[in-house]
């Protein structure tokens, strides 16, 4: 299983998995020594804290999957920083999404000849949890001019 888990990131260990109905959840950690601060750029292996992070991945064996990652919080030890903390990122995953990147272009791909409703049904069987409405948004933010979702912005 650790082999799998370094095909998403290189940087992550293989800690357990459990198989709940038609899901697997597997959990993993980072091995990094250090994070770097996406605010200045600084490394840090200073840690702060940790906490759970889950989002869905790619089907594994025909069944879907939840990654179950411990994200850790770092303190920045850059003086010249204005942010005391900041969470260890990875490039699989935007912050805070519940869907790696490679499961959004899945998803989008499956998306882009059907409809909606038959695209969220198509995924719901052994892809992943997903809903018409968030199909739909994945498509807009996929196709809209970026110029244009700015201007929208501060419509609202």
């Amino acid at each position: 299983m650790d082999e799998f888990i370094k095909l998403l990131d290189p940087s992550l260990d293989y800690i357990s998995h459990e198989i709940i109905g038609d899901t697997i959840f597997i959990r993993v950690a980072s091995n990094r020594e250090e994070a770097v601060c996406p605010y200045c750029g600084h490394a840090s292996s200073k840690r702060h804290s940790a906490y759970e992070r889950s989002f869905q991945d790619l089907p594994v064996m025909g069944m879907k999957s939840r990654i179950i990652i411990e994200n850790r919080k770092m303190f920045c030890t850059n003086p010249e920083c204005g942010h005391k903390t900041f969470a260890e990122a990875f490039g699989f995953i935007s912050p805070k999404a519940k869907k790696s990147r490679r499961l959004l272009e899945k998803i989008i791909n499956v998306s882009l000849n059907v409809s909606s409703v038959n695209a969220a049904d198509m995924l719901k069987d052994g892809i992943a949890d997903v809903g018409k409405s968030t199909i739909c948004n994945l498509l807009k933010k996929r196709y809209t001019p970026s110029r244009q979702r700015e201007g929208h912005k501060g419509m609202h």
